[in-house]
């Protein structure tokens, strides 16, 4: 169990993502989910969601099959279209099963939870320097929180723009908002183009 230990917290220092294969069932040698608590500093606990899913396999659960519903303190369960065993992950680290097709469907819930939600992106390259189009953005901003605004100046002579503006969002018409108001408030000739 050291070298678990030992493995995750190497990992987790170097690593946006840690997986674990293995070492997540009832038996004896299922030492993974006790080796990530205790790499965590945390206690193991039964999580009262997966205690359901093991009574609903099982009328009369052993007290070995119970171990399944054992989890790292804080971890959650992603549940898992096809199949009745959740992906349980905590923090960084997703704790997958050793045998194959199970790591398989369960990789690919994870993978598809990473990728995320996709982001709208519009950048306005601007002939003025940030002081002139800080209120402006300051505005915008503070009006619209569900936009993300990123001012970016640059000090290089031979660029076209002083200032690149980007304006992201999950949903392409606030990203279109914010970019109609940042253009409104600012002079007609100050955006050297849009892309």
């Amino acid at each position: 169990m050291d070298i678990i230990i030992e493995s995750v917290a190497r990992a987790r220092a170097r690593a946006a993502y840690v997986f674990t294969s293995g070492g997540i069932g009832p038996t004896h040698d299922d030492v993974t989910v006790r080796a990530v608590a205790l790499a965590l500093g945390r206690q193991v606990v039964r999580l009262p969601e997966m205690v359901e899913l093991v009574r609903k396999r099982s009328e009369n659960p052993t007290a070995e099959a119970m171990r399944l519903a054992d989890a790292p303190e804080g971890a959650e369960l992603l549940a898992q279209e096809g199949s009745w065993l959740p992906v349980l992950t905590v923090d960084n680290i997703f704790l997958l099963p050793g045998v194959p097709q199970l790591f398989k469907l369960q990789l690919e819930t994870v993978l598809a939870r990473l990728r995320g939600t996709p982001v709208h992106l519009c950048n306005l390259y601007l002939r003025l320097g940030e002081s002139a189009i800080a209120a402006v953005l300051d505005r915008v901003a503070l009006d619209m929180p569900h936009v993300a605004i990123g001012s970016y100046p640059v000090f290089d002579a031979s660029l076209d723009y002083r200032v690149k503006v980007t304006i992201e969002a999950p949903e392409v018409s606030p990203v279109e908002q914010a970019v109609a108001r940042i253009r409104g408030g600012l002079p007609a000739d100050a955006i050297i183009r849009q892309e």
